[in-house]
């Protein structure tokens, strides 16, 4: 749980820190402000990803399973500034399958921490590992980091590409050409 009161007051010490007055008229309920907001974007640290990937469908095939363009925000853990994109998802069902938006939910349940985006591309395969148990998984984000945008290197529209490939997607090359074919179509 994020203490909303700890947030408020370190808000309030960041903008003093930064030369600002925390109690002229547009900045007195900042502090609140930012506190709802980190709650809301920390609202992963709660969350587990068996919530989501637990409620499964029965399935004869096992073909391959491919969400894709599914939005992500997140936070980098070494400025505290944005990174958003979209992922990716693959997946060859063991005889079941987890609704399309778990998909979607299991990315915002580790996307809504602090991150590292090559940590939550493995974590998303992870979780599809442990949860479903399909053949094989693969998770492909692709994202741009306001922390190269805005600051240090400053340079908008990078884009950084994380690939995890677990279970039939180490083995068989051919399944990871498959996947990447399907996001290309």
């Amino acid at each position: 749980m994020v203490d909303q009161e700890l947030v408020e007051r370190a808000t309030r010490l960041l903008l003093q820190g930064i030369g600002e007055d925390p109690d002229r008229e547009g900045l007195l309920e900042t502090p609140m402000r930012a506190a709802r907001m980190y709650a809301e974007l920390m609202a992963g640290m709660d969350a587990d990803a068996s919530e989501h990937l637990s409620r499964t469908f029965e399935v004869t095939s096992n073909d391959l399973v491919l969400e894709r363009d599914i939005p992500f925000f997140s936070l980098c853990e070494h400025h505290l500034l944005p990174f958003y994109g979209t992922a990716a998802i693959g997946y060859i069902p063991n005889g079941r399958v987890a609704g399309l938006s778990k998909l979607a939910r299991t990315v915002e349940v580790f996307a809504r921490r602090l991150q590292l985006q090559e940590r939550l591309t493995s974590q998303i395969a992870d979780a599809m590992m442990e949860h479903l148990a399909p053949a094989g998984v693969i998770v492909y984000l692709e994202a741009e980091h306001m922390c190269m945008t805005m600051r240090g290197v400053s340079k908008p529209g990078s884009k950084t590409a994380t690939l995890a490939r677990r279970g039939a997607f180490e083995d068989d090359p051919a399944l990871e050409r498959r996947f990447f074919d399907l996001l290309r179509a």
